[in-house]
């Protein structure tokens, strides 16, 4: 098989890249590890940036998103039983629409199938080779049968643990990341959700409500990082939600039946330079991020805008200038992105290692927070705007 960008894996960005390249007149041929049901079912975060939204709309592949996504003009921030109100459209102009990660997929999958353009499920890579050539070549298995897939150019979207980022020369990538040492018990129930994005930093540890949809409440308390989900029964996460969240009427949370929990463990990670040769990474091939702001999903598709943008330019003119700048013009924001997670992560979770000192300057930068408008404005524009690249078409 032969195309121009051979694509690995159909996560948001190798999906985003795909379509991108389409509208441009460009081929390519997706190879997806696991079968269609496993990818449109893995949950990830689903806060959507206007970039994304846009990016969508531009597409064509918004119409599902319009009729049950749900837009969030708002981000709330507790400390010591109080409320701090960040509203998102006074301070940025802009606001961000609550649309599940893996419905985004479901809707770019269908898209592609639909069409019949080429995205292969269960197609397990081995190895890529002849990156620094004008041919390199993907080499997998699909159905216990090895074949190839000979490309112009390589796009590893296939995540951390991927055979993109495994096909850098490892003398040419540095590695820069932090583990932190606990990590978030996500559950989803059924129960009317709270009207804001709702981050909590409690002496009992952080937590978070958020929603999926009207009838659904996507909530988070930080556990250990060896936390066991089934060990924590109904009643003990509502108790603790309550307690973290200052509800101590228990009249403001609404509790219903839990039908999925999951852990998240929390990393922050950047591997650069983003690219070598024909082989270019995008999303958490190259970057992971704590998921306070809830900016994953968006880093991939701003990274893959900036490539569809460098690849089109190639095949139209023959230029290699933005090809060449893609790792440098994507490290500027994905750089900016993980500072402000981290910081998030850092304003609003309880640390072990924290002295009385360091908790009680933590709670100085909440207070601080709390009176100066300029100081939320600066966090609700990173919340919403970060990864909007204003200068693409």
């Amino acid at each position: 098989m032969r195309t121009q960008v051979g694509i690995i894996g159909a996560g948001p960005a190798g999906l985003f890249l795909a379509h991108l390249l389409k509208a441009q007149g460009i081929d390519s041929v997706i190879l997806e590890a696991r079968s269609r049901t496993y990818a449109e079912g893995r949950v990830r975060a689903g806060v959507l940036e206007p970039g994304t939204v846009e990016t969508m709309a531009r597409l064509g592949l918004d119409a599902r998103l319009r009729r049950e996504g749900l837009i969030d003009e708002g981000l709330d921030m507790r400390f010591r039983g109080r409320t701090i109100h960040l509203d998102l459209p006074e301070l940025t102009g802009r606001s961000v629409v609550i649309y599940g990660q893996q419905e985004v997929v479901k809707d770019l999958m269908a898209a592609r199938v639909e069409a019949g353009d080429p995205l292969i499920f269960e197609a397990q890579v081995t190895r890529i080779e002849g990156i620094e050539t004008e041919s390199p070549r993907i080499h997998y298995t699909e159905g216990g049968e090895s074949r190839v897939l000979d490309c112009e150019f390589v796009a590893g979207c296939d995540g951390y643990h991927g055979a993109g980022r495994a096909a850098m020369p490892q003398d040419r990538i540095t590695l820069f990341e932090q583990v932190y040492d606990f990590a978030w018990l996500g559950v989803l129930a059924r129960a009317r959700p709270m009207a804001d994005m709702t981050y909590s930093n409690s002496d009992r540890g952080f937590a978070l409500c958020s929603r999926r949809s009207m009838q659904v409440s996507r909530l988070y308390l930080q556990v250990p990082v060896d936390a066991n989900p089934e060990e924590w029964s109904d009643s003990r996460f509502w108790e603790e939600l309550h307690a973290r969240m200052f509800d101590e009427d228990r009249s403001e949370i609404a509790e219903g039946e839990i039908f999925q929990r999951d852990l998240a463990k929390l990393r922050a990670f950047v591997a650069a330079p983003m690219q070598h040769g024909r082989l270019f990474l995008a999303g958490d091939a190259v970057h992971i991020v704590p998921p306070a702001g809830a900016k994953g999903l968006n880093m991939a598709v701003a990274d893959v805008r900036v490539l569809s943008h460098a690849l089109t330019a190639h095949y139209r003119d023959g230029s290699r200038t933005a090809l060449e700048a893609y790792s440098a013009t994507c490290l500027e924001r994905v750089w900016k992105t993980v500072r402000f997670s981290s910081a998030l992560t850092g304003l609003l979770h309880r640390f072990d290692e924290h002295s009385p000192l360091q908790r009680n300057l933590q709670l100085a930068e909440l207070e601080y927070v709390a009176g100066s408008r300029n100081a939320q404005a600066a966090i609700a524009e990173q919340y919403v705007m970060l990864n909007y690249l204003k200068d693409l078409p």
